[in-house]
């Protein structure tokens, strides 16, 4: 099987059906944005085309045998932000459950992590539940380190799951 990592500022023609797809089967499965429940089709469409137009966000996907099995956002602090300007956040980052295990998130997070230095900025954050288990041991093994804890994070079939707040150095400091 082969892997491939691309920033994309446009959605190529027949790509837009593959990552919604992708996007469904993540949220099916727990591991994917901040849905619970999947939403119809037009407003996956509408959610990625809008993504693209968002000056502070930057979309990477990550293709296996060619196919969109993966994705996540980069997203710049707002410009009046000078405080916090050299952190990134990476969020609603996810792998399709079929395409996991072939080192496909691993090599997103290292190409996130290479352009968030590009672009200058000498931390990553992030959040994620509880329950994504694969995610965590991921950003653990790779640096991230907890700094906190919210008891009421999400709210899934009725009950409250935890989230994990986490950040990365990427200077070396």
């Amino acid at each position: 099987m082969r892997t491939s990592v691309e920033w994309i500022e446009e959605i190529k023609s027949g790509d837009l059906a593959d990552l919604c797809a992708a996007t469904e089967e993540a949220i099916t499965n727990g591991i994917g944005f901040d849905w619970v429940v999947v939403p119809v089709r037009e407003t996956l469409e509408k959610y990625w085309r809008g993504v693209l137009l968002v000056p502070e966000r930057q979309v990477m996907i990550g293709r296996l045998d060619g196919s969109i099995a993966a994705a996540c956002q980069l997203v710049k602090p707002a410009f009046n932000n000078e405080a916090g300007a050299h952190n990134a956040v990476l969020t609603t980052f996810f792998v399709a459950p079929w395409a996991r295990g072939q080192g496909l998130a691993r090599d997103i997070l290292e190409a996130l992590e290479a352009r968030a230095l590009e672009l200058g900025f000498t931390q990553v954050s992030l959040d994620v539940r509880e329950t994504q288990e694969a995610a965590l041991k991921l950003f653990e093994s790779t640096g991230y380190q907890r700094w906190g804890i919210k008891e009421r994070y999400a709210q899934v079939d009725g009950k409250y799951v935890r989230g994990f707040f986490h950040t990365k150095t990427l200077d070396g400091a």
